[in-house]
């Protein structure tokens, strides 16, 4: 069983057992988070397709802890004009272990 979720506004295609890394939630490690957002859920045999979010689907997940992901750099440069910036970014995330998916 596989299905199309979205947190954070991107979409992800998970299946039982996997692990995901998502923009930073607000949860702490080992609590579960349910995901009502689910845009399309596969059962090899059927597709349940959502307009937009397939009704009484839900994903389950577990919190495995918060990280960063690598380093964006910014670079900006002026020809001839003595000016450069250079900004370092990394984004906050929480890596999620996808524990069931249910369709009610």
């Amino acid at each position: 069983m596989q299905a199309v979720i979205e947190c954070g506004s991107k979409q992800y295609r998970v299946s039982k057992g996997d692990t995901i890394d998502v923009e930073k939630l607000d949860a702490k490690p080992g609590k579960v988070v349910t995901i009502k957002k689910v845009l399309l859920v596969s059962t090899g045999k059927s597709v349940d397709i959502g307009t937009p979010f397939v009704k009484n689907a839900s994903v389950s997940c577990e919190v495995v802890g918060d990280k960063l992901a690598d380093k964006v750099i910014a670079y900006k440069y002026r020809r001839r004009k003595s000016y450069h910036r250079k900004v370092g970014h990394r984004q906050q995330l929480t890596k999620l272990k996808v524990k069931e998916i249910k369709v009610d």
